[in-house]
Parts: structure tokens; sequence; C-alpha cells
């Protein structure tokens, strides 16, 4: 006996469709060209200019980035510091102590000292606090806390692109990540004024390791 046809499991059987296929196109489109452009900016606008980890020259102290996931772009300063490897290294099971500024990045050089500076959408860096709470900025005092951010790597909590750009990150390590939309708050809009398939950057110092 032949089953009746229904046109409304067609009809979502096509919804369903459009909907991943248009998801697959935005990615298609939107995290391509922001990795074009990450690689783009690191290679020959950042100071220092960077090399892929894989393409640093043997036997040179090249500056170079590391890439992860899907995608986040990491610079460690002072990686060849010849005491670094002694320090403690941030694992999967690591309590991480760190020290951040979080900044919608639009793909030209953050300014981190001097009188303009580039301002961070967020950060717990005690240098700025007078700065956010200026008149420009207008944060309630109070409201925002300036301790360090205690990050347990076994509970997460944190975006993805920040908890790969900690894992093998040593105590001491200052340190530069970049991450497409789909590494920081994805394809919504975040909070009122961060837009969705934002390119993100993380700035953060690792003061401590357990």
């Amino acid at each position: 006996m032949r089953r009746p046809f229904h046109i409304g499991r067609l009809l979502l059987l096509f919804a369903t469709l459009v909907v991943a296929f248009t998801a697959c196109s935005k990615d298609e489109e939107v995290l391509p060209k922001q990795q074009e452009q990450m690689v783009k900016y690191l290679t020959s606008t950042h100071q220092p200019r960077l090399v892929a980890k894989e393409d640093v020259e043997p036997g040179t102290e090249q500056s170079y980035y590391e890439t992860f996931g899907q995608t986040v772009y990491r610079y460690i300063d002072g990686v060849y510091n010849p005491d670094r490897a002694s320090r403690p290294e941030v694992t999967e099971s690591s309590v991480v102590t760190i020290t951040f500024r979080a900044y919608l990045f639009t793909f030209s050089n953050i300014v981190t000292d001097g009188s303009r500076i580039t301002m961070p959408f967020y950060t717990n860096d005690a240098l700025l606090k007078d700065a956010f709470f200026s008149e420009n900025v207008g944060l309630t005092p109070g409201a925002w806390t300036f301790e360090p951010l205690v990050i347990d790597m076994k509970r997460g909590g944190i975006i993805e692109g920040l908890r790969l750009a900690l894992l093998g990150c040593r105590e001491q390590d200052s340190v530069e990540s970049y991450m497409t939309y789909t590494m920081a708050y994805g394809d919504k809009e975040f909070i009122n004024f961060i837009e969705k398939e934002s390119p993100i950057a993380y700035f953060f110092t690792v003061d401590k390791v357990e």
C-alpha cells in the first residue's frame, strides 16, 4: 500500500536544505575572506612582520604566528626566550590567571600604549581603568571589574578562540590572538555593539598557571 504524499514534509525538507545551504554559503564567503585578511595583516602590516610557524627558516629566530581551529592566529612575544621552556604551560586541565584586552579587529594595527591607544571593548587591565570610567566611555564605577581573570580550562566558560589561544602558552607570556567570527561570537549580534560575523582580537598576559 502506497503511503500518502505529504506536501508539508516536502516543504520542511526544502526549508531545511535552504537553511543548511545558506549557512554553508555564508561560511564559504565570509570565513575565507577574514582568514585571507588576517594573514595579509600579520605578514605585511603587523609589527614585527610575521611568518607562519612552518615557514620559519631553520637556525633563525623569525617572529611567527601559529594557527588553531577555524581560525585563531597567535603571536607570542619573546617566544625564543631561553627561560620560557621552564615556565608552567597551559594545558586542558590548568587554572590560568590572565590580564586581557579584547578588541573589535579591523585588520589594522592595534595601539596599546601612548596618548592615542586603541580602546578595547572589554578589559580587566587596570592601566585602562581611568579611561573606561571617563565620560567618553561612560561606565559606572563598581559595575566593571579590573581584577585578574581566573580561568579553569576544564570548565570552559570562555569563547573557543580564547581557549585555543591559551593552550600551549606559558606563564609570563605576552600574547596577541586574532580570531575569525567562527571562533568568537559567531553569526549573531553580541550585546549591542558587536555586529554579527565580527573578527575579534584578544591581547593578554599569562599571569599565573596552576
